[in-house]
């Protein structure tokens, strides 16, 4: 078990401070993750990768000339926030444009793709590759819906030689996706992982037996077997990894014998020495193999085979060199320290004095989100109690820490343009409420900010492209349709309400008054509905004649920030009549 610690909650910051100090002439912290110490070439592609700690060398170790520009680290076992993400690939791009690559699991496709959203609308193009090679995760006619295992190594580096060799962002997403569609790995665990603080391990696997298809978060397998012979192990893995081989696969293969933290190298080694016989026997020829620790989990012991089928363009970029402080291949040239001036400048780009309109709106965004803090507040146990009906009960109080969060973000950038105090603000929502709902509230402001931005005047036009970016947002990340009964049902009757009256002459005031109320009418019509996301879908008849709590928090906010904007005027109005009194 994990026994090097002071405090369990700084594990992850500490051993990434401790990697860096170990490996400067590679990386360089920046906040969020790791970037490389070495300049990069103008121009080239960042590949810009991560997750959770705990599986050194994924993510930071394999961050260096000819694989990855910078590595976004998320706390044990957990994504990293979107902010994080965010400001890695900021300090990561070399005006290239961004590929994003990470393991395909729900919280880091929402993650890495709220920060997506936001590096594209800054006009940093960005884009995404998910690893999805785990045999065992779903079925072949599912290979969107598998998660990324060991198979990252093999994506990471194509893509990363690609960049390296100047290829445009289109080719090197390109070569990302057909090395996925080439990849697919099994693994096998003896025993569980015990995260740092934790007495006991994640799972236990029953003595004498072997639990097949892992994952690499301390998941148990899908099904438990008698512990086989190595022999038995070989072919086991073998046979069902050939039995799904790609379409287009060729004879020959990259094999990646992966130990993923407590099984010895000696054992390693004498297995994929029966692997590599058995892919002989197949007609298969092996090509510039890896097997040790890549991707691991902490202290699991356990192990994984991937296989990545070549043709002749993808076993040029696997065979190209690489040097990082994990993953070394062929000879490169020495390249020159990028010093600390240049990444701190790369993090803190395009910060701008912000015009009096912008300033003036962004004082006014404080206040709102301050209303919304207190409306919060006030439901946070109903809407805990709502939630508990077919959830976890945590909608209230994941509301609560972001919107706590949120507000005083903003009231921290007090003074800034109204697109620096609203990315403040969703930033540290997405950070500290976490899970699904954090991650599109804290998208959802950014996008309004970023659509507000810092400009010298403000008309209703722009509060009708806040609040279409505001929606899209929360649909293109959140993925869910009208009727699957998220908050989504609320959202769309509030952004077609006010585009509506807006579109009739209808003062921006009353316009969000009347998609105020269609917002809360909508969300109390959800009780009719059966959930189709989310996790209230599994408990779909204990939903039935409860509103969506995503729903019901969304149209207290929106009916709030209306509330108070309608005594704002009114106290403006009345100021303005005594002062026209006075005068008279």
């Amino acid at each position: 078990m994990t026994q090097i610690f002071d405090n369990p909650a700084d594990f992850a910051d500490e051993a990434l401070d401790g990697f860096v100090a170990a490996n400067r002439g590679y990386v360089a912290r920046v906040d969020g993750g790791v970037v490389r110490s070495t300049e990069v070439p103008s121009g080239q592609v960042a590949l810009v990768v991560g997750g959770g700690s705990g599986h050194y060398p994924a993510f930071a170790g394999l961050v260096g000339p000819g694989l990855a520009t910078g590595s976004a680290c998320g706390n044990m076992f957990a994504s990293p926030a979107a902010g994080q993400v965010y400001r890695v690939a900021k300090a990561a791009n070399a005006g290239g444009g961004v590929l994003l690559s990470y393991g395909n699991y729900a919280g880091d496709v929402l993650h890495f793709g709220q920060a997506q959203l936001r590096l594209n609308a800054e006009g940093i193009e960005t884009r995404t590759v998910t690893v999805t090679d785990d045999i065992a995760s779903a079925p072949i006619e599912q290979l969107e819906k598998r998660r990324g295992i060991a198979g990252d190594l093999t994506v990471f580096k194509i893509a990363g030689a690609a960049a390296e060799a100047g290829l445009n962002l289109d080719d090197v997403e390109r070569l990302a996706i057909k090395t996925n569609y080439r990849t697919r790995s099994l693994g096998v665990a003896f025993d569980g992982c015990t995260l740092p603080g934790a007495k006991d391990p994640l799972f236990h696997v029953p003595a004498g037996q072997m639990s097949l298809g892992l994952g690499i978060h301390g998941e148990p397998g899908i099904s438990e077997h008698p512990m086989p012979t190595a022999s038995e192990l070989a072919e086991l893995l073998v046979t069902k990894l050939l039995a799904d081989k790609p379409e287009d696969a060729g004879d020959r293969v990259v094999a990646i014998v992966n130990g993923l933290g407590t099984v010895k190298y000696d054992e390693l080694f004498l297995l994929f020495g029966k692997i590599e016989k058995l892919l002989s026997a197949a007609g298969l020829t092996v090509v510039e193999p890896e097997c040790g620790e890549l991707v691991t989990s902490l202290d699991m012991s356990g192990l994984s085979l991937t296989l990545l089928w070549l043709d002749d363009e993808l076993e040029q970029y696997w065979a190209a060199p690489a040097d990082t402080p994990a993953f070394r291949k062929g000879s490169m040239s020495p390249r020159a320290p990028r010093t600390e001036a240049a990444i701190d400048d790369a993090e803190t780009a395009d910060v701008e004095q912000p015009t009096p309109a912008a300033a003036a709106l962004g004082r006014q965004a404080v206040a709102i989100l301050a209303q919304v803090r207190d409306v919060v507040v006030e439901h946070e146990e109903d809407l805990g109690k709502l939630d508990a009906i077919a959830g976890d009960g945590d909608h209230g109080i994941g509301m609560r820490r972001g919107v706590d969060a949120a507000a005083a973000a903003s009231e921290g950038a007090e003074g800034a343009s109204v697109a620096r105090v609203l990315t403040a603000a969703g930033e540290a929502w997405s950070e500290r409420a976490g899970g699904t709902s954090g991650a599109l509230w804290g998208s959802a402001v950014i996008a309004a900010g970023l659509s507000l931005g810092n400009r010298e005047t403000y008309t209703s036009e722009d509060a009708a492209a806040a609040v279409r970016d505001f929606v899209r947002a929360i649909t293109e990340l959140g993925k869910a349709d009208p009727g699957d009964k998220t908050m989504v049902d609320a959202l769309l009757p509030f952004r077609d309400t006010f585009l509506t009256e807006l579109d009739g002459g209808t003062p921006v005031d009353r316009a969000l008054a009347v998609a105020a109320a269609a917002a809360e009418s909508a969300a109390a019509k959800t009780a009719e509905l059966r959930p189709l996301k989310g996790r209230a879908r599994p408990l779909a008849e204990k939903s039935v004649g409860h509103p969506d709590p995503g729903a019901v928090s969304f149209g207290l906010i929106a009916a709030r920030i209306s509330h108070f904007i309608d005594s704002q005027l009114a106290t403006a109005s009345s100021a303005a009549a005594a002062g026209n009194g006075a005068q008279a």
